[in-house]
């Protein structure tokens, strides 16, 4: 285990597999095999180890929610829907793919690099399709699927209400949703208002990154934004300067959009396809 913190995974392997030739009835071994080959997103090996664990202790709940995850990055949703059903989730078993609605949650992206959190809807326990619309950088788009970690690591606050964060562990499916960044300036909150109200008409995701984009740093990030992070924000005020994020199948539809958006009060100084990497 210190290994294994200290970022010497496969010396850690070595020890954990001399543990099992000595004693292979420990379930917590396998589980912390399992638990190296997760975070290495090596799944069919994460699912034989955390599935020994779980044979050798069905009650250890980590180790079904790991074995749930690895089947489902395996898409063994046979698996993975006897797990969820087997911790009591409300999804019966079957061979299908798992498509409900579990509530919004946020997610980190990158949670190794420069961790960006954005919101989505859980349509299983362990997976996310993203409602907001993720800085290129990322390499997401609006409307992936991401499989996402069963631990919360920090906490959002929306409406007065506290969300759990998840990390993401890879990217599950790639929507059609491309990304824009247009740089507009609008005079006050009602120009952005009727740009969304368009953007809702015409089936484009739109987000205002100049106000909805916090940095904090990385001990806030993983626990709970304190108000610091917001104080120049506030101070600030309104500046007519945007840069807005829009996502669509269609490039001309997001061309529409702000046709229709602009006029003499209102300008789109800039609109690019940006490509996520």
């Amino acid at each position: 285990m210190a290994l294994d913190d200290a970022g010497e995974t496969d010396l850690a392997l070595g020890k954990y597999f001399e543990a099992l030739e000595l004693d292979p009835s420990r379930s917590t071994t396998h589980y912390n095999v399992g638990l190296i080959y997760k975070y290495r997103n090596e799944w069919a090996e994460s699912f034989r180890y955390n599935e020994q664990a779980v044979k050798l202790d069905s009650s250890d709940e980590a180790a079904n929610w790991n074995l749930a995850i690895a089947a489902t990055a395996l898409r063994d949703w046979n698996s993975a829907r006897r797990v969820w059903h087997r911790l009591g989730m409300p999804i019966e078993e079957g061979d299908t793919p798992i498509e409900q609605d579990f509530g919004v949650t946020p997610v980190r992206l990158n949670p190794d690099g420069d961790g960006e959190v954005v919101w989505g809807r859980r349509i299983d326990p362990v997976r996310v399709r993203i409602l907001s619309i993720p800085f290129p950088d990322s390499g997401f788009h609006h409307g992936d699927v991401v499989l996402h970690d069963g631990a919360p690591v920090g906490y959002r606050e929306s409406q007065g209400r506290r969300y759990s964060v998840f990390n993401a562990l890879e990217l599950f499916e790639r929507s059609t949703f491309l990304t824009f960044e247009s740089e507009l300036h609008m005079a006050n909150p009602e120009d952005m208002d009727a740009l969304e109200a368009i953007c809702n008409e015409l089936d484009i995701a739109c987000e205002d990154w100049t106000t909805s984009v916090r940095t904090i740093c990385r001990q806030c990030s993983e626990g709970e934004p304190h108000e610091h992070h917001d104080a120049h924000q506030k101070e600030e005020g309104w500046k007519a300067r945007h840069f807005v994020g829009l996502a669509t199948a269609n490039e001309s539809s997001v061309r529409e959009a702000l046709r229709r958006w602009e006029n003499d009060a209102r300008k789109v100084a800039s609109l690019d396809l940006v490509e996520a990497h």
